[in-house]
């Protein structure tokens, strides 16, 4: 079989920049090595962007990657920190603690789960903390940092991290890397999408001084108002505020204040909850919450008492309905970053999204046909991930204990979709978990958010028992103690930051 060059993509138009725009351009800027595609982004400066999220999760790095982006270059000009996890605060009950880390628990033993062993060993009077048992929240509970091992022998090879940065200062790196490689950037701000007569296809957009804008692949990163995938195509779009009812946030940046910390923070409020974001230059704050369950200035109120530091501006808003896009490839448009849809930032999810809708575009490229099999994939993939990010962020509202205010009452109490319940179960049970479909969060993640809010497995995996005690819990103690020795002999996350990727 051959090829048919005479049909590939000759043209690609990407509407609106930010994150999502930049992102997209960076990555189908590749394309422009086969010598028929150009890739091309129009954006208005007089447009802002969101940019709600400025903490991210491990896979970035694989992006960064793909780019060929240095990490320390990249956290230089970002003014990025480290991360290796999220600390959640009063989420199961107030006063309560804990840290959802990237890396593993334990060392899983003769193919049976660590935290198994854990629930064995707790039961017999162990009260040692799951915690302890990862170098993630170990390191992050000490303030510490220092590039993870490739050797697996070592406990340091269990150290997985992600970053937090100024996403307006990734999305200008990311514009560089991609006008180097041959995108061109047109400003202007988009009046009209034109839509082919005999198929509904886009045919172009056009801008307000007249000028038209035609292509053959249409990546529509236009925010919230979805301009060609909502507007022109009508994708339709699922709302999900029954099981998430936030539906604003307030986000502020503070002057720093303590210590760097390696690891965001979310903090349960009166009717949401409250991030905290540190930067190598300032702290980045903000607060998601209900509008039904709290005044926007009680809200802005409660962001500004809880800052560490003197903030550094007014708090700005944001509406949004959480959902996602019931179609989010139309056609020859495809819709990324908040056109796509949106889930609350509670696990560093956007920028992910954006990510993993690229990834699933240039793994699924088309050619001028638009093979209305690839389209069909992408969005059963691209509807697959939503609802499994949906649930996890479900599940922190679900699990909590907490009846002081209406919100929590009508969280704590509401119905949840039934492939949340299920694991739910199958954990209080007996501790066990499955992942489906390449499901993006592990079963670390799951056992460290469920352990952390208070749902308790009745008993262990019976295998466990087929392991003598004696050597098991030698084994965690031993296990403990290094983990312990290997944080406390890390760097301070300043110290490692000052040395490896200090912003100029």
């Amino acid at each position: 079989m051959t090829s048919r060059p005479d049909n590939a993509i000759r043209s690609v138009l990407i509407v609106g920049g930010g994150t999502a725009g930049w992102m997209a351009a960076a990555a189908l800027a590749r394309l422009g090595q086969n010598g028929v595609t150009r890739v091309t982004l129009v954006e208005s400066e007089d447009i802002g962007t969101v940019g709600v999220g400025e903490a991210t999760i491990p896979p970035l790095a694989s992006f960064n990657a793909l780019l060929g982006i240095d990490e320390a270059d990249f956290l230089r000009q970002t003014q990025g920190s480290f991360k290796l996890g999220i600390e959640f605060v009063d989420w199961g009950q107030r006063g309560d603690r804990y840290i959802h880390p990237f890396g593993s628990f334990g060392v899983d033993m003769e193919g049976i789960k660590f935290h198994q062993f854990w629930l064995m060993a707790r039961a017999m009077g162990r009260p040692e903390p799951l915690g302890d048992y990862s170098l993630c929240i170990a390191a992050a509970r000490r303030n510490r940092m220092a590039r993870p091992s490739a050797d697996p022998q070592t406990v340091l090879s269990s150290l997985k991290h992600a970053y937090h940065f100024d996403a307006g200062l990734y999305a200008a790196y990311l514009r560089r890397i991609a006008e180097g490689h041959g995108v061109t950037r047109v400003e202007g701000r988009i009046a009209d999408v034109a839509l082919r007569p005999e198929d509904g296809f886009v045919e172009s957009v056009t801008l307000t001084d007249g000028r038209c804008l035609a292509a053959d692949l249409f990546v529509d990163c236009s925010g919230f108002r979805g301009l060609i995938i909502e507007q022109a195509l009508k994708a339709g779009y699922e709302d999900w505020s029954h099981w998430l009812p936030c539906d604003r946030a307030l986000a502020v940046p503070s002057a720093k204040a303590g210590a760097l910390t390696p690891y965001t923070r979310s903090t349960a409020d009166r009717a949401g909850w409250r991030w905290r974001i540190p930067l190598q230059h300032r702290t980045g704050n903000g607060y998601v919450y209900s509008s039904g369950y709290i005044s926007d200035d009680d809200a802005a109120s409660a962001l500004l008492g809880g800052l560490d530091g003197e903030a550094l501006g007014d708090p700005r808003p944001l509406r949004f309905v959480t959902g996602r896009r019931k179609q989010q490839w139309v056609k020859n448009c495809v819709a990324l970053g908040l056109s796509s849809g949106f889930l609350e930032p509670l696990e560093s999810t956007s920028i992910h999204l954006i990510q993993s809708g690229i990834s699933k575009l240039l793994a699924l490229f088309p050619d001028r046909s638009f093979d209305p099999v690839m389209i069909d994939e992408f969005n059963r993939l691209s509807k697959t991930q939503f609802e499994q990010i949906r649930d996890f962020i479900i599940l922190h509202y679900k699990a909590t204990a907490r009846t002081d205010t209406p919100f929590w009452d009508y969280v704590r109490t509401m119905e949840v979709p039934d492939t949340l319940s299920r694991k739910v179960e199958l954990f209080r049970r007996s501790g066990r978990f499955f992942r489906y479909e390449d499901e993006l969060f592990s079963e670390a993640s799951w056992v460290a958010v469920m352990l952390g809010q208070g749902i308790t497995p009745e008993t262990w995996d019976p295998l466990v028992d087929t392991i003598d005690r004696g050597a098991v819990l030698r084994k965690m103690s031993g296990l403990r103690d290094i983990i312990a020795r290997t944080a406390e002999a890390m760097p301070t996350h300043e110290a490692f930051i000052a040395r490896y990727c200090a912003a100029s």
